[in-house]
């Protein structure tokens, strides 16, 4: 059979980008090389962080606020509930660039937000009990996405709507015709031919597309939840996920969600790069006491007994913007991520951006020229 779309990697992008191919009228074809869900990605672990005043990038904002309303159309047609508000927090040294971007975000975007001294967010937020130098950022409409739940609506939704999705099929290479005339892909079970293909395979994307490998740097990262001393403190009515640049580097974190603790990480944990599949899966005194140090400084009433220790993969860029455009050699086939530890939030407007990307002319109505290839950190 031959497709209109064959999607590459069906994690968190690739699952949104199948539904919304599939959603319009094109035959698609989704490949995972894993299970769905699984967690050998950046996509497992529960879930994952969405906020609005972006720090990295103001010109995320305006995708963000897309990203909302698809996560909201994909729990309507589905009837599963994926986006959590329990407003978020960006804090850090008041001059510093995480606090100070956030800010500028917020009012470059007329979004709804607070300005609180550590004083004034610890009496909100009792748990938190950040230094007194920390300047927060509070906006109200942050919150998590139920991440392997999500992968799961869009994988169903895009089944409902005729798409063919295989996991644990393994792509083995890819061709494209000459002229942008379609493209034949090879897995461990077969070969298929499509007009287009869209290649959203996370860390695996440098072996898939080796043009680019060497802007690609998968990395280690590990996750904790710990159980809190205080739980009362750490629900979602009264534990905002937070963002948070200390003295030991950029932490990230969440309420208690389905595991029985209180969930966060670090940024860049441990600085382990090497290729995807030699990421380091098991867990480490080390790793364990990286991040407990962190919990018993700031967030006290959380630091009890750990109910879990997972670990994923960032897959870093450069700049860590994301990757978001059609191949350079290849004008029928689409690079979407990896997205530098911060692009689940994005899947469901990514979905269908990529998808614009794959269809028609290739023209999108969104403005992604920061994450197109052509831009200076990735020349």
């Amino acid at each position: 059979m031959t497709y209109d779309a064959i999607v590459v990697g069906i994690g968190g992008m690739g699952s949104s980008i199948a539904w919304h191919l599939a959603s319009r009228g094109q035959r698609v074809l989704g490949l995972e090389r894993f299970d769905i869900p699984h967690i050998m990605g950046s996509s497992h672990g529960v879930n994952r962080i969405i906020r609005l005043p972006y720090y990295e990038n103001s010109k995320y904002v305006p995708l963000l606020r897309r990203a909302y309303a698809l996560w909201r159309d994909i729990e309507a047609r589905t009837g599963d509930t994926l986006l959590t508000v329990t407003g978020s927090i960006d804090a850090g040294p008041e001059k510093g660039a995480l606090f100070q971007g956030a800010l500028a975000s917020a009012l470059e975007h007329g979004l709804a937000h607070e300005v609180l001294t550590s004083r004034e967010l610890s009496v909100r937020f009792p748990a938190y009990r950040l230094p007194t130098e920390t300047h927060a950022v509070y906006q109200p409409d942050g919150g998590f996405i139920a991440s392997e739940r999500a992968i799961v609506a869009y994988v169903g939704a895009a089944q409902s709507a005729g798409a063919d999705i295989h996991a644990r099929e393994a792509v083995l290479g890819w061709e494209a015709r000459p002229g942008g005339e379609g493209v034949i892909v090879t897995t461990d079970r077969g070969r298929y031919e499509a007009a287009r293909l869209v290649l959203s395979a996370g860390a695996w994307m440098g072996e898939l597309a080796p043009a680019l490998k060497k802007q690609l740097a998968p990395e280690r990262q590990v996750l904790a939840w710990l159980q809190p001393l205080e739980p009362a403190l750490f629900q979602p009515d009264v534990f905002p996920v937070f963002n948070l640049d200390v003295e030991e580097g950029r932490y990230y974190g969440f309420p208690i969600f389905q595991v029985p603790g209180f969930k966060f990480g670090r940024y860049h944990h441990r600085g382990e790069v090497s290729a995807a599949d030699d990421v380091r899966r098991d867990v480490d005194a080390e790793d364990e006491r990286l991040l407990r140090d962190f919990a018993a400084r700031y967030f006290p009433a959380g630091n009890g007994p750990v109910m879990a220790l997972r670990t994923c993969i960032f897959t870093n860029t450069p700049d860590e913007h994301f990757i978001l455009d059609r191949h350079p050699e290849h004008s029928q086939v689409v690079l979407v991520s990896p997205c530098s530890g911060h692009g689940f939030k994005f899947c469901s407007v990514i979905g269908e951006i990529a998808a614009d990307l794959a269809s028609g002319d290739g023209t999108t109505k969104y403005d992604i020229d920061f994450l197109r290839l052509g831009r200076a950190a990735l020349a």
